[in-house]
């Protein structure tokens, strides 16, 4: 029996990710990094949350391992299983397992799309033990001193088919993420898309009406992502209109009226 091998410089973020704050959350993480306190991120589709835990793993300078959970996720798909190969049987460790090892932040990216069966394997790394059992090798991990587990969902979408159990949500500190204020978000659209601040101001506004959307037609606001891409296009030279539509519309909503009321709230400012 053969084990793999992982090269840890591999999950190094070599280049500064670009984040811009919004209140005190990167020295509060900073501190829940410090005791190695499991984390919760809660926040809107398109907030930033990714790039923060990607920025604090850059500025804390550990690797970083990312899972999307979704619900055909098994619990092996997380810990690891063993493989057949020419060599014979091959222990494959997942990526929970390799964080355990390796001393890396693992983010666990919308974690309520995991089934409830499968999340329950965290429940050791995240209390007093900081261990994983693997069940089908027999062995007990102890995570690395630098071990961290941060998880993230969309509360927006919450269920009772899609939550987190109480059991589970107990054994992390909390933050709560939302589109940052206009002036930030208007910097992050310029810096990001390569607009130009005044076609950035335009586009914030556009997204602060269809936010009020929300709840009355839309599901969810248009994302600090979504301005990101339509002004990546119009620095391209694509129309503001096309642009918006393309990013901004069309991926929000199917419904003819919610489309016509975002059109029309576009051609405001770029009509």
């Amino acid at each position: 029996m053969t084990e793999n091998i992982v090269d840890a410089d591999q999950y190094i973020i070599k280049d500064e990710p670009y984040y811009e704050p919004v209140d005190q959350e990167i020295a509060l993480y900073e501190s829940a990094y410090a005791v190695r306190m499991p984390m919760m991120i809660k926040g809107p589709t398109g907030c930033g949350k990714s790039r923060f835990v990607e920025y604090m793993a850059w500025k804390l300078g550990k690797p970083l391992i990312t899972v999307a959970c979704n619900e055909d996720m098994t619990a092996s798909d997380l810990v690891g299983r063993f493989l057949l190969d020419k060599d014979g049987t091959k222990w494959q460790d997942g990526p929970l397992t390799t964080a355990a090892r390796m001393g890396a932040i693992c983010y666990l990216d919308e974690i309520v799309e995991a089934r409830q069966d499968t999340t329950v394997v965290i429940h050791p790394l995240t209390d007093h033990r900081r261990s994983l059992p693997l069940d089908k090798k027999g062995e007990l991990i102890q995570a690395h001193p630098d071990f961290q587990l941060v998880i993230s969902y969309n509360p927006g979408y919450q269920s009772l088919m899609k939550d987190l159990k109480q059991s589970t949500k107990q054994r992390f500190g909390g933050m709560d993420f939302d589109y940052p204020n206009e002036k930030i978000e208007v910097s992050i659209v310029a810096k990001e898309s390569g607009v130009d601040v005044a076609t950035a101001e335009k586009l914030v506004q556009i997204a602060h009406r269809a936010r009020n959307l929300k709840g009355h037609g839309l599901d969810e606001g248009i994302s600090t992502r979504l301005l990101v891409y339509s002004g990546q296009l119009i620095a391209k030279g694509v129309s503001p209109l096309d642009a918006c539509s393309m990013t901004m519309v069309t991926p929000l909503t199917d419904d003819p009226d919610m489309r016509d009321t975002l059109n029309a709230a576009v051609e405001t400012f770029f009509g």
